[in-house]
């Protein structure tokens, strides 16, 4: 049979090969602003700064949750934005677990006793320091002063007076270095808020630096005619970037 018949072998069938399809790869991230361009051309000017309004009092109701106590009011509402920096929210961390495990001066009702004392559009004068006294009953959160009946320390009666007093319109210069903190307008800062007993400078270089220096930033900025009294090389190097 198969010397008979000889089989042809069958044409073969080309096979037409399709283009491959073309993908499209758009990221996440271009899909995302593609959506929230068409969304911002959706919404009218009005809804837009609507929601920009409350964007804003969320982020200031944040930061009220935050204000430390004993904070003044007026402090408070120029200062309120440090309150929800991470610095400041590990910093209060940081005091907290202090005050657990050791004996923390001033008493946390006391920190911010230099926000009560005047309004902060009402400061002539600030007098800078660097960090509380650590003994006990001294420090009440104005730095270089304490309260009676505790006797000054060594160093606040060696605190030298000042004729920029009278520059700052404050009735007459000074010769006793502790009659300057009964006088209204002048700000008592200390660079540091809080201290271990009987460890100077034991809260150094946590935080309070940061913020006081967002405190001195902006009374350099907004008041004119302040005075600022720079006592000792600590309180020098603090105030280098003060531009009076």
């Amino acid at each position: 049979l198969h010397s008979r018949f000889r089989l042809c072998p069958l044409p073969s069938r080309t096979l037409r090969s399709h283009p491959p399809a073309r993908c499209f790869q758009v990221s996440a991230a271009k899909k995302a602003k593609e959506a929230g361009d068409k969304t911002n051309q959706a919404l009218s000017a009005e809804q837009q700064e609507r929601i920009r309004k409350n964007k804003e009092a969320a982020r200031q109701l944040l930061a009220e949750r935050n204000v430390p106590p004993g904070f003044g009011d007026s402090w408070r509402r120029q200062l309120a934005g440090e309150f929800s920096k991470p610095y400041f929210v590990e910093l209060m961390a940081f005091v907290a677990e202090e005050r657990k495990r050791y004996t923390v001066y001033p008493p946390p009702e006391q920190v911010f006793t230099w926000t009560q004392m005047c309004d902060i559009w009402d400061v002539k004068v600030v007098i800078l320091g660097q960090d509380p006294y650590h003994g006990p009953k001294q420090a009440h959160g104005l730095c270089f002063s304490v309260q009676k009946p505790v006797p000054p320390p060594p160093r606040l009666l060696r605190a030298p007076s000042s004729p920029a007093l009278g520059r700052a319109g404050m009735d007459s210069p000074l010769s006793d270095p502790l009659g300057v903190l009964c006088l209204p307008g002048v700000l008592l800062l200390n660079a540091v808020l809080t201290v271990r007993a009987h460890q100077a400078t034991s809260h150094k270089e946590r935080g309070w630096e940061q913020f006081t220096d967002a405190v001195v930033s902006w009374l350099n900025k907004n008041l004119h005619g302040l005075v600022f009294m720079l006592w000792g090389a600590y309180a020098q190097r603090k105030g280098s970037s003060i531009d009076r």
